[in-house]
């Protein structure tokens, strides 16, 4: 049964609608399918990156549905090899090219550079730039901790719209999650459904076979992913579900027509274990984590 997604207004009052596509680790080849069955099921928003190498993928995709280009709200994040200035200007014209768009919906740093926070600067100074000239409709950034965003707001002329984070019912970076909401940055959910690389207490259950969300699962006869993909939505976060399979990516995007009491979702808050599962933001660095991002 299709709902109409409900939209998220950002800071700037451009509208993110609330639940999109991820292609993270999705091969090229498997993105093109990917993309055209979530734009099938009713999905408007797709999130890709520089670092994937699937943005061309994405775009043919795109502009091949049935809405094209004018009905989808792209989002793509700039990669740390192409901080600086100039060189962040250039990496739009490399993702635009690849997406093959004149304008990008969302534009975000990748990752803080910690080791290089002045590049960091220069990079989100070049989006404001996009912004102003109209090249992007938002701008935003992923992966930043609080102590990162204090140092950005304390250089930058605009608030990012966005900060897309790892955020499931395992990982919840609380401290992040209201440093954004005091700025009026939306917090953007990565892995939200926690993947199955994430143990509680050394044994190798991932959050889809928790027992907590189990129970809420079949008492709503619902999955676990669609039940944690609604306490997101109605905690006001943006989620971006990934996922290659067109039974799941349909799954994943029928999570309006039900609601979760405030135990269920208090239930949910209190299984947070702060392990992270993705890479400190604080390791990335130019030297283990830097890759030439191809020109379009």
């Amino acid at each position: 049964m299709a709902h109409e997604v409900p939209d998220i207004a950002l800071n700037n009052g451009v509208e993110l609608p609330s639940i999109g596509l991820g292609v993270f680790q999705t091969p090229p080849d498997e993105t093109r399918s990917a993309v055209a069955a979530a734009l099938d099921t009713g999905y408007r928003h797709i999130d890709t990156a520089a670092a994937y190498g699937n943005e061309r993928e994405v775009g043919e995709a795109v502009h091949t549905s049935k809405g094209g280009r004018a009905a989808v709200f792209l989002e793509t994040k700039v990669w740390i090899s192409d901080y600086g200035y100039d060189k962040t200007l250039h990496a739009f014209g490399k993702s635009a090219g690849k997406l093959g768009v004149d304008q990008i919906d969302l534009l975000t740093l990748h990752q803080a550079l910690p080791s290089d926070f002045g590049k960091t600067v220069a990079a989100y100074r070049a989006l404001e730039t996009l912004l102003k000239d109209g090249k992007v409709r938002a701008i935003g950034v992923s992966n930043f901790m609080v102590e990162h965003l204090t140092n950005l707001l304390a250089e930058a002329e605009i608030v990012p719209a966005v900060n897309q984070i790892e955020l499931h019912p395992y990982f919840q970076q609380p401290d992040v999650q209201a440093f954004n909401a005091e700025h009026g940055i939306v917090t953007q959910a990565w892995s939200p459904i926690g993947g199955i690389t994430f143990y509680r207490e050394g044994k190798h259950t991932s959050t889809l076979e928790d027992p907590v969300i189990a129970k809420i699962a079949e008492s709503r006869s619902k999955s676990p992913a669609q039940v944690m993909l609604r306490w997101h939505l109605q905690e006001g976060r943006s989620v971006i579900p990934k996922s290659t399979k067109p039974h799941r990516i349909a799954e994943n995007f029928d999570v309006f027509g039900f609601e979760l009491t405030a135990d269920e979702v208090a239930a949910i808050d209190g299984l947070d274990t702060g392990k992270r599962g993705g890479p400190e933001p604080d390791a990335i660095t130019l030297e283990s984590f830097g890759r030439e991002i191809p020109e379009a």
